[in-house]
């Protein structure tokens, strides 16, 4: 289409103005070929005719449609002209407050005069990786776009920053630099990135300087090289310079300051190490007081002194060159205050004391700088004169003096600084960094401004090459036929300046004469040069010249540039400076002499001119040195791959955020912008790619030609149609070029198409709504007319006998109707009557029939409810008794441990009992020896006995017979002498005679009793030791006959255990077949369960018997009382069975005999048991043992049998409830995916665990049983086989040797991988294993070996997870099993606070010796650890999908957001379908995390954490850029963020993950969406604004604000206004003020505690994992 047919009404243009440059109009009626005015309306209403010439219109240019204006790329615009770059600026930077613009390949900065928030390393990370055009303009895309490019291209970049004073050149330099620093950090301990920032500091301090337009302008040039190794890791640095503005010292115009460093020394005049400068205050030099003012607003000169030692320290130079530098400076200070007065006509002579404090400064003769500062040694061929020179050469070769002396100063401090930077290694790439001047003009130009202007002419010249070979390439890249583009070309200009005969070639040659004056010099130029058309000589002006310049014609005063040109310094002064004591003076000028003598070719760095010889042989000139410097720079960058920065100075005032378009479209023109734009403009500027033009005129194509198969082809058909001329746009391959105004034009139609949409729709929606309206209103008219027209009717045919008989007829009427209703009333009445009798009736029964049936659900329920009450009451019964058997189990267990106490006692009674048993079949021998003996003995005593009564009766008789002769003799003397005393005694004498010989028999007899007693007691005391004897010999028969009831006793149970152990046998085989055939043989089970029940009933008949229970009710539950009776019973018929034993004995002699022989074998199998229980010390059961307690597992056999008949109903139970849970399995597992069947298996796994845990724990119940009936059976194997088969109840613990650690820590660790066989096992089964292995330790109570393991097991862990860091599955696995060793080692740890929901088996397996919290503790740093790295990956993985899926991805279909994307997106415009990533991939990236941590056994809280950190990534991810692509702030894109939001929302419903408050990080994003699409309009809209977005801080809101754009031109945009009044209402909020959120931020980490319902002594150790070694205990 052609531009001329464009220019139709509505549409709008841009007219020149006198104030703002250009301003819009809007068409008031068509253009047609031949009119001779264009009729305009402006923007305050008036009218405006635009002459247009009707042979050759001159159309004034057209305004962009509004969708397209505030772009990121200036070539994204339709129409490419000068008024619409122009306002694109106006527009981002006043209204959007964005400073940073793409125009092609350069990035167009505007200085904002207001420090922003986009500077901060989360910023920096933000663009760090990113396409350039991806994110919004901005330094550090340029910066991230030359960084890539080097290291893609393998090619050294240049970043070329430009613009004239005040335009914040030295401040974008620096912040690319601290890019590169940030993103390439050296790795090294040197730290040469702070090296390379701290240069600037300094540089700054005596580079840069205060003028009118700039507080921190800079006054030299700088191209830094930032050095790269092979890994793009910065190395290093070097500075180059480029004429430094020396005039600055010694003069500074009115509100301007010299460098900043001489104010910074001032300021602290007053410090110690300043005390020997003797400074003053700065308006006490005349070099620091010329502009009037010595400070700048918000600058503290003191504080910036302190920043610029420290960073002097920084780059390495000591205190010593600081002084020396500060020496020097002082000293320029005190030389600028030498007063030189006339001393006479054409003499001069100084006189100041300054000049003395100089000298000592600098350590110069001070009678030899008076001589030449004011004398001149003319040499001439014969005498050499000395002529005083008057007082004002005085004054310039004094100022010249402090200018050279400060120029070597400043080259020897940027040589030290680029020895600073300098770091050993091989340079392999670099980045530089071009901070020049820009094009200036201003009222006065002098030699500066000229060799500024030449500089900017020829990076103009190859800035345009670049851009005209950049769109050759683009043009071959697409297959685009290429024709040649006319661009403006300086080098005229540049030849002008630099060929031979030329301005510096003319100006060299006269400062070679000593008369040479400027004039002359100027005259000249008007002769060589008068021809040339870019040069012109002033009308009103005879000391100028005006030089037509690429940007503006420039006036230059001649005066001054040939003393400029040829920097003077006369050589007695140079002598003197290189005679000073002070070696640091003296070095410059040394210097400048080697480099005369010695210097072949040309090496200027930094490009400094030096001093001149004093000699006639040709001298260097400053211009002659600094085009050889320009050429070595223009070299550089040649070779190098520009990237371009112009900085634009909005207004002269330094206000923020004002835009002075004059100002702003003189440095356009100036900067190169205007020129790139006009390049583009010629051939094809607007491209698109094919999907971008299908996504946005989608609504152009009719039906037919909609094709989504192949869209390229449908672009092409349907642009065919629309623009009938072919010439106006190109197909390349993945792009679509079109001519200037094209885009415009299909904005045009699709806006023409929108309203004809939007018009029919609201023809139609009026026509329904006028139709409905219409039709009310008819239907009204139409009720209105027939009441009106009864009105009439009835008014026509009314009479009076009309009336007369209308009454009687309704007097009729009144009464038969009354009639009428009388008896319809009646019908009515019965009927309703009739119908309430029947109703009534029918509720009365349905009544009763209710109450009935309520009472016999009365009955029913009392019924039910009796019979729940008793199942209640039986299953409350049947868990009393679980609990009374679990406490009947502990007591047993404490009294298993107290008989083990007790055995441990019998054992050595047993042993003490054995040597009693030998000792007492010694004392039997001795017994039997002295039973003998005593046999003999009392033979002997009754021999004796016999003996002594028969001697003694016999000397009794004897000595009878001899007293019964004496008394006869006695008697027969006693007659005789009676006979003869009758006669001669008395009577009373013969009594008394009588008397003794009474007395004497009575004697005799009492004696002979007393012999009698004698002998009975002797009789008694051998009657006694006899009975003694017979007690030892019945004591030493009852331990033999206790021996032999053991021995009994002994084989009557080994007579039922065998019966026993058949049937446990049985049940153990039944439980580890139930998993394969549970159905099947459930019953079976009860049959075997049943029989076992019977025989074991049969096994302990007898004992119910004796204890008068009863066998035949199997399922009788007994009570304590029952158990005590019985256990009473039983001893009652163990004392029966004894005392029946006691009475079938034979004779002493018979058992002796024979209990002799027993216990000599009962001897030898003690004596093998004991041995045996030396063999096995480490069985908690040993054989001896057994044998002291077979009396007391009598009493346990009734136990046994209710246990086994309780087991079995629990086993019947679980039977039941596990089948169930399969069923329930398997009906679920079909209508799930593979993915969720994996999670429902392994859920259903857990709780098929736990209902295995329950049966293990009945099992662990039978085997106990099972041991305890085993234990009978011990001793009777024990004589069966020599090495018996130990009963064996697993403890939870491995055992393992010493030297098998490294095999343990390899195979369990190093060695293993989570996708082989561990996942089909227990999630978690390393960690058990190695607890399992800790325990086996502690138990041991070996403290080395446990040391020594938990160590190897953390540097294990360690290492696997260091040489594994990307790993995503096996830093899930490690996490999940070092969090679950850390709970095993709390839960087992014997605390009370983690033994809570312990079992008491778990509570008997907890450590016992050593507390581990120590190693506790740095396992969960470990674990810490891990889960930042397990983070870290899951980051990397999901971040490439974030911003694709949220924000760039349409995922509401018919809502497109595409917009043109301009010259930026040429790299990546390349459109791949299945590249893309949607919000599908994040859902389905985050699903893989979740089903991998639930696979591995993660506990759900850290799942949570870890989801929360992920969805906080994606907010923060997303939120950040938004904040950074103006192109995402949209109100389509918001409600497609909120529809992702919601499909995330989804997800956690789904993995039921809501209450991990993940959603909760999405509120900043989510109130971000809501702000897009809200009304921004009203001071209501700015208040609901503040009030619902409360997880965003001001500057985030305002900058979403600021940054909003319209999609559609039905779309408003946000005004200033309301911007303001939201940023009034936001002042009080408090909060953070960072526009980016820190996507590094990490939440803290918790590990909760969780104990395991995993039994240790249930767990197997796989054949997969090669640990053989390892041992069950």
């Amino acid at each position: 289409m052609a531009l001329l047919e464009l220019y139709t009404e509505y549409n709008r243009v841009w007219i020149p103005d006198a104030e703002h440059v250009w301003k819009s109009a809007e068409i008031m009626r068509d253009f047609h070929f031949g009119d001779n005015v264009l009729e305009l309306l402006l923007e305050d209403g008036t009218e405006h005719y635009y002459p247009v010439d009707p042979s050759k219109p001159q159309l004034p240019p057209l305004r962009n449609p509004d969708i397209l204006v505030g772009e990121n790329d200036l070539t994204a615009l339709s129409y490419l002209h000068e008024p619409a770059v122009l306002h694109n600026l106006r527009v981002r930077f006043v209204e959007s407050r964005i400073i940073y613009t793409y125009c092609g390949i350069i990035l167009v900065a505007v200085n904002p005069y207001k420090q922003l928030p986009i500077y901060g390393d989360a910023i920096i990370h933000a663009y760090s990786g990113q396409n350039m055009g991806d994110m919004d303009p901005h330094i550090f895309a340029v910066a991230e776009e030359a960084y890539k490019q080097m290291a893609r291209n393998h090619k050294n970049q240049s970043i070329i920053v430009s613009g004239e004073s005040g335009a914040g050149k030295t401040v974008s330099a620096r912040y690319a630099m601290r890019y590169f620093a940030v993103v390439s950090k050296s790795g090294s301990k040197t730290r040469v990135e702070d090296k390379v920032l701290a240069s600037n500091p300094v540089t700054e301090a005596i580079g840069n300087a205060k003028t009118t337009r700039n507080d921190n302008s800079s006054r030299f040039g700088k191209y830094t090289e930032i050095s790269f190794d092979r890994k793009y890791r910065i190395i290093g640095a070097n500075m180059r310079t480029y004429l430094l503005e020396k005039s600055r010292v010694v003069f500074q115009a009115d509100n301007e300051r010299n460098y900043h460093i001489f104010y910074q020394m001032c300021s602290c005049a007053h410090l110690p190490e300043f005390k020997n400068l003797r400074l003053l205050s700065a308006d006490k030099f005349r070099y620091t007081c010329m502009g009037g003012d010595i400070t700048i607003e918000g600058i503290d000169d003191k504080k910036d002194m302190d920043e610029t030692r420290q960073t002097f320290s920084l780059l390495g130079l000591k205190e010593d060159f600081q002084s020396d530098v500060f020496k020097v400076l002082a000293a320029i200070l005190h030389l600028g205050n030498v007063e030189i007065r006339n001393s006479g006509d054409d003499k001069s002579s100084p006189s100041d004391p300054h000049l003395a404090v100089f000298c000592e400064l600098l350590g110069v003769n001070a009678e030899g700088l008076v001589r030449w500062l004011c004398h001149r040694r003319i040499v001439l061929v014969a005498e050499t004169v000395v002529k005083p020179m008057p007082k004002k050469r005085a004054v310039n070769a004094r100022d010249a003096l402090a200018k050279q002396i400060y120029a070597h100063l400043f080259d020897c401090i940027i040589n030290r600084i680029n020895t600073a930077l300098k770091v050993p290694g091989k340079q392999h790439a670099f980045i530089g960094v071009l901070d020049i001047y820009g094009f200036e003009t201003f009222d006065i130009n002098s030699f500066e401004q000229f060799c500024i202007n030449y500089a900017n002419e020829k990076l103009q010249q190859q800035f345009n090459l670049h851009v005209f070979k950049l769109e050759q390439e683009e043009y071959m890249k697409e297959d685009i036929p290429w024709t040649l583009i006319d661009f403006y070309d300086n080098q005229p200009v540049i030849d002008l300046i630099e060929a031979k005969m030329g301005i510096l070639d003319l100006l060299d040659e006269e400062c070679l004469f000593p008369q040479g004056t400027d004039q002359s010099w100027l005259q000249k130029l008007y002769n060589y040069l008068d021809a040339n058309p870019l040069f012109e000589k002033p009308r009103l002006s005879n000391e100028a010249f005006v030089i037509q310049h690429f940007a503006d014609k420039v006036e230059y005063q001649c005066k001054g540039f040939l003393e400029k040109n040829r920097d003077a310094l006369y050589e007695e002064l140079v002598d003197i400076m290189r005679a000073s004591k002070f070696p640091f003076l003296a070095s410059f000028f040394q210097e400048e002499e080697q480099s005369t003598v010695t210097s072949k070719g040309v090496k200027v760095r930094p490009a400094r001119p030096g001093v001149k010889p004093a000699n006639k042989q040709l001298r260097t000139s400053v211009g002659d040195k600094f085009r050889s410097s320009l050429s070595l720079l223009m070299e550089t960058l040649n070779a190098t791959t520009p990237h371009y920065v112009r900085c634009i100075k909005p207004n002269d005032e330094k206000l923020p955020f004002e835009y002075d378009s004059s100002r702003v479209v003189q440095q356009l023109r100036a900067c190169g912008v205007l020129e790139t734009i006009r390049i583009s403009a010629q051939s094809y500027p607007s491209r698109w790619t094919y999907i971008e033009f299908y996504s946005r005129y989608s609504i152009l194509m009719l039906y037919q030609e909609a094709d989504l198969n192949d869209k390229k082809q449908t672009c092409k058909i349907v642009l065919q149609r629309l623009i009938q001329d072919p010439n106006q746009y190109k197909f390349g391959r993945t792009k679509i070029f079109f001519r200037a105004g094209q885009v415009a034009y299909l904005e045009k139609l699709r806006l023409d198409r929108l309203r004809g949409a939007c018009i029919i729709i609201q023809k139609h929606v009026r026509g329904w709504s006028q139709r409905r309206k219409y039709l009310r209103m008819r239907e009204a008219a139409i009720i209105l007319q027939q009441y009106i027209r009864g009105k009439r009717t009835v008014r026509k045919t009314v009479t009076a006998a009309t009336l007369k008989q209308a009454w009687a007829a309704v007097v009729i009427q009144r009464h038969f109707r009354g009639y009428r209703m009388r008896q319809i009333y009646q019908v009515v009445r019965l009927a309703s009557i009739t119908i309430q009798a029947f109703t009534r009736g029918w509720i009365a029964r349905k009544r009763y029939k209710k109450m009935m049936e309520e009472q016999k659900a009365l009955v029913l329920q009392k019924y039910a409810r009796a019979w729940l009450a008793r199942r209640r009451f039986q299953t409350m019964r049947r868990l009393v008794l679980n609990v009374q058997l679990s406490y009947r189990v502990q007591k047993l267990r404490k009294k298993i441990e107290e008989q083990n106490k007790e055995n441990r006692g019998l054992v050595e009674r047993l042993t003490s009992l054995a040597n009693t048993h030998s000792q007492t079949v010694d004392r039997l021998q001795g017994v039997e020896a002295q039973l003998e003996k005593s046999t003999n003995q009392k033979a002997s005593l009754e021999a004796r006995e016999k003996k002594v009564k028969e001697d003694t009766i016999a000397q009794l008789q004897k000595q009878i017979d001899v007293l019964i002769l004496e008394k006869q003799k006695l008697e027969k003397k006693f007659e005789t002498s009676t006979k003869e005393a009758k006669g001669n005694m008395s009577k009373d004498q013969r009594v008394c005679y009588l008397l003794i010989a009474e007395n004497n028999i009575e004697i005799q007899r009492q004696d002979h009793e007393k012999e009698v007693e004698t002998l009975k007691g002797e009789i008694k005391r051998l009657k006694e030791e006899r009975v003694s004897l017979h007690r030892k010999i019945e004591e030493g028969g009852q331990v033999n006959s206790d021996l032999q009831e053991q021995v009994i006793q002994l084989t009557k149970h080994v007579k039922v255990i065998p019966e026993l152990r058949r049937d446990l046998n049985n049940l153990q085989n039944q439980r580890n077949n139930m998993d394969r055939k549970m159905k099947q043989q459930s019953e079976q089970a009860r049959a075997k369960m049943t029989e076992i029940t019977r025989q074991l009933l049969g096994g302990v008949v007898e004992e119910e018997v004796l204890l008068g229970l009863t066998p035949d009710d199997s399922e009788k539950i007994y009570e304590v009382e029952d158990l005590l009776a019985a256990f009473e019973g039983l001893q009652k018929a163990t004392r029966i069975l004894e005392s029946h034993q006691r009475e079938q004995k034979e004779t002493y002699e018979t058992q002796l005999e024979g209990l002799k022989l027993k216990v000599d074998h009962l001897q030898n199998e003690n004596s093998k048991l004991q041995n045996l229980f030396q063999e096995k010390s480490n069985v908690n059961e040993n054989i001896r043992q057994e044998v002291s307690r077979l009396s007391s597992e009598n009493s346990v056999i009734p136990e046994l049998k209710l246990q086994v008949s309780e087991v079995q109903r629990q086993k019947r139970e679980l039977e039941a409830h596990v089948e169930e849970q399969k069923r329930e399995l398997k009906e679920k597992a079909e209508d799930y995916i593979s993915s969720a069947r994996r999670k429902k298996v392994t859920t259903f796994a857990f709780s098929f665990q736990d209902f295995e845990e329950q049966l293990d724990q009945r099992d662990r119940l039978i085997k106990r049983l099972q041991n305890q009936i085993k234990s009978l059976e011990t001793s009777q194997k024990a004589k069966q086989t020599s090495s018996p088969a130990i009963p064996k109840d697993y403890l939870g613990m491995l055992e393992y040797k010493r030297e098998d650690e490294p095999r343990l820590i390899q195979n369990i660790i190093l060695d293993l991988r989570p996708k082989g066989v561990v996942v089909n096992m227990i999630p978690g089964l390393p960690a058990y294993i190695l607890f399992m292995c800790v325990r086996h330790a502690d138990y041991l109570n070996d403290e080395v070996k446990l040391k020594s393991l938990m160590n190897a097991i953390i540097s294990a862990v360690k290492k696997v997870i260091m040489s594994h860091h990307k790993d995503f599955d096996l830093l899930s696995f490690w996490l999940s099993n070092t969090y679950q060793l850390l709970n095993c080692l709390k839960q087992y740890s014997g605390e009370e606070e983690f033994m809570k929901q312990n079992t008491p088996r778990q509570k008997k397996n907890c450590l016992q010796n050593f507390d581990l919290s120590e190693h506790r503790q740095i396992l969960s740093d470990l674990a810490i650890h891990i889960y930042h790295q397990f983070i870290t990956v899951m980051e990397k993985s999901l971040t490439p999908a974030i911003v694709p899926g949220m924000l760039e991805h349409e995922s509401l279909q018919g809502i497109s957001s595409m917009k043109p994307t301009g010259f930026r997106k040429r790299s990546n415009s390349i459109y791949e379908d299945s590249d893309t990533h949607t919000i599908s991939s994040i859902i389905q990236q985050l699903s893989v995390f979740h089903f991998t941590m639930t696979q591995h056994g993660m506990e759900q809280g850290l799942i949570k954490q870890a989801v929360k950190q992920m969805f906080f990534l994606v907010g923060a991810t997303t939120l950040n850029n938004i904040m950074l692509r103006k192109d995402m702030c949209s109100c389509r894109k918001g409600m497609q963020i909120r529809c992702n939001i919601s499909y995330l929302e989804e997800w956690l419903k789904e993995k039921d993950l809501q209450s991990s408050n993940a959603i909760d990080t999405l509120r900043p994003l989510s109130q971000a969406a809501w702000l897009l699409q809200v009304n921004k309009s009203t001071d209501e809209d700015a208040k609901e604004i503040t009030e619902k977005c409360t997880e965003l801080n001001s500057v985030q809101i305002v900058k979403i604000l600021n940054s909003y754009t319209p999609i559609d031109d039905f779309e408003k945009r946000v005004t200033s206004s309301f911007v303001r009044k939201v940023q009034s209402l936001l002042q009080d909020r408090e909060g953070s003020t960072q526009l980016m959120l820190d996507t590094d931020y990490r939440f803290q980490v918790t590990f909760p505690f969780s104990p395991s319902s995993q039994a240790l002594e249930l767990i197997q150790v796989p054949n997969s994992l090669h640990l053989g070694f390892l041992t069950r205990i």
